[in-house]
């Protein structure tokens, strides 16, 4: 797969759709999901104007995924840069923005390492994970800084039916690996709980295959394991007087091995736990309240000899105020607060910094249009007040069939590394700015539903690598394009989910690289996943296929493109028991989503579950 063969990619896009128009039987798969991340507020996922894609826990145990690169890979406007398998330091670019411009929540609380940026997704537990939320397109004017590509909402999982409820799943295969996990989870008329524990232990891979001069700057042709263990609660009550209490509870220990010359193993503990409160003094208000905290803490080594030590803590709260003026009116208007503060081996010369924000946010249904406006104010500590906004218009072009259109803007305030680390930081540094523009359509069928999303996103004072200066400067701007397309659909029986990307995301700055593609966004990605049911048996496919990328700003490393198949059953023994199988990478193929850096060849891998 080429650039060049974009137009067969969609017309292959085009082609699914088309048959699954003519050979398509009834269906009753297709549910609404509710949504809550897009708006902030409940509301069902087809009638959201932002680009939406939730995958539930459904979805998790049918896909067999083990992590969330198994899960967030080829997902429309979604990059992924992994550096050396299962665990290690793997970053997601989403609509072709930085690793630190998607805003990642957990239960509501904002997660991410204030000193880089981004939030460490490898190592979130996928089976204690109920459902993901992805808003792709800017959500500042909501959310502050951070969400300029668009928000990642992780939600743990909780109580279900009445009584309690155990699962158990145990698993082995390729490269020495084993996965175990354990829930339990209860409920009665007012109240639910949730408890899990899930632990993985692999004996790797080489991580990378660099030199001296280039990738992980040494040679050590060695496996590199990884170990986690993760731990959740969330509960919740309802009290007589309508007061609804919710508090959730995350933690995850991962131990990994890599190539580097100065350091070589990480010990990485994540946590986030917090709460919330919802009451209606009477009908047409509803008050939110909610906080809590997110600790990442990282121990780093060279071989057994300590090295560096990072502690990132991050609180917030939010107290959020939804009216309804009319059955078709909600005026919703907030306040949140975010406290970032470190302790490092290293001296920063700033430790600490907060935000404060206030948001209004107005949705109007009208006839066949609907109206979303929002605005919001940030008081920055260090560098004060920043206005986003908002505008979303969506029109019902018939009972099935959806036009919209958006405008939003976003800021990302630098990091703590780019600002003050030693030897590397710049204190001059700027905010990112970002302006966004999109259409979009929308259908839902019998068959099942369909999207296509055409956007532009313009960054002024994007933050890079000055190789003449030896820092980070705001010496950049870029002005990325995109199209995403979705096909959900059922065809004889086979559950089919496409995501198609068309991305170019190009360097606007003045000089040599102007012109340039950002580094490890791939122009075209194509994935289907395909499942289907026969008697007792569940087989499924997925195929992914990308375009190659650049590894660098001069566009001098490339990444060749390449196409993943993989394979899986499943057995049900009976309605409580079954046994999995998988087959990743079928073909063997040698890729990389960052310079130097292996990804799992051929492996296997079986589980088996209880689940009542």
């Amino acid at each position: 797969m080429s650039e060049n063969h974009a137009s067969s990619v969609l017309t292959l896009w085009l082609g699914a759709s088309l048959s699954a128009l003519s050979w398509a039987e009834e269906i009753s798969y297709l549910e609404k999901p509710v949504v809550v991340t897009a708006s902030r507020t409940n509301e069902a996922a087809e009638d959201t104007l932002a680009s939406v894609t939730v995958i539930t826990r459904t979805d998790i145990e049918r896909q067999q995924a083990r992590s969330m690169q198994d899960l967030l890979h080829g997902i429309a406007g979604i990059n992924i840069a992994n550096t050396g398998g299962p665990g290690k330091l793997t970053t997601l670019l989403l609509r072709g923005t930085e690793s630190d411009h998607v805003l990642v929540l957990v239960d509501g609380i904002r997660m991410g390492s204030a000193t880089s940026g981004f939030s460490e997704i490898q190592n979130y537990p996928v089976e204690l994970i109920d459902r993901i939320e992805i808003v792709r397109g800017p959500r500042s004017s909501l959310y502050g800084p951070e969400a300029v590509g668009g928000v990642i909402q992780i939600f743990t999982r909780k109580g279900g039916k009445k009584g309690l409820k155990p699962t158990l799943s145990f698993g082995g295969g390729s490269y020495g690996t084993i996965n175990g996990s354990a829930t339990l989870s209860g409920s009665s008329e007012r109240a639910w709980f949730n408890l899990g524990i899930s632990g993985s232990d692999t004996n790797g891979f080489n991580a990378c295959k660099g030199s001296f001069s280039a990738g992980c700057f040494t040679i050590e042709p060695d496996k590199d394991g990884y170990r986690n263990i993760s731990g959740s609660a969330r509960a919740g009550y309802r009290f007589d007087n309508g007061l609804d209490v919710e508090a959730s509870f995350l933690h995850t220990d991962g131990h990994y091995e890599y190539d580097g010359s100065f350091q070589n193993r990480t010990q990485l503990a994540q946590q986030v736990f917090g709460g919330t409160a919802r009451y209606s003094l009477f009908e047409p208000w509803r008050i939110t309240l909610t906080a809590g905290r997110s600790n990442e803490d990282s121990d780093n080594f060279k071989e057994k000899l300590f090295t560096t030590r990072y502690h990132a803590r991050r609180d917030t709260i939010s107290w959020q105020n939804d009216i309804t003026i009319t059955p078709n009116q909600l005026l919703t208007i907030g306040t949140d607060y975010l406290y970032d503060r470190i302790n490092s081996s290293e001296k920063f010369t700033t430790t600490s910094r907060y935000n404060w924000g206030v948001f209004a946010q107005h949705q109007i249904s009208l006839a066949a249009h609907k109206l979303q406006l929002s605005v919001r104010h940030d008081d920055n500590q260090q560098f004060g007040s920043q206005v986003t906004g908002g505008a979303s218009w969506g029109y019902s072009l018939t009972e099935r069939v959806r036009l919209t259109a958006g405008f939003g803007s976003a800021f990302k305030a630098p990091t703590f590394n780019e600002l003050y680390f030693p030897g590397f930081g710049n204190p001059d540094l700027k905010p990112e700015d970002a302006r966004t523009v999109e259409l979009g359509a929308a259908g839902r069928f019998d068959w099942g539903n369909w999207s296509l999303n055409l956007y532009e996103t313009w960054i002024d004072d994007l933050i890079s690598y000055n190789a003449a200066t030896f820092t980070p400067d705001n010496i950049d701007k870029a002005r990325i394009q995109g199209l995403e397309a979705i096909l959900n659909t059922e065809i004889k029986g086979w559950l089919i989910q496409t995501n198609l990307t068309f991305l170019d995301p190009q360097n606007r700055s003045k000089g040599a690289n102007k012109g340039n593609i950002l580094p490890r966004r791939s122009k075209q990605a194509f994935r289907i996943d395909a499942s289907r049911q026969l008697g007792d048996f569940v087989v499924g496919a997925m195929f992914l296929a990308e375009t190659n990328r650049y590894d660098d700003l001069a566009n001098n490393q490339k990444l060749d493109d390449y196409v993943k198949v993989d394979l899986r059953a499943e057995y049900l023994i009976n309605p409580q028991w079954r046994i999995q199988g998988r087959i990743e990478n079928l073909f063997d193929k040698d890729y990389e989503t960052a310079a130097f850096f292996n990804q799992p060849g051929r492996n296997f891998f079986v589980t088996l579950r209880y689940q009542p």
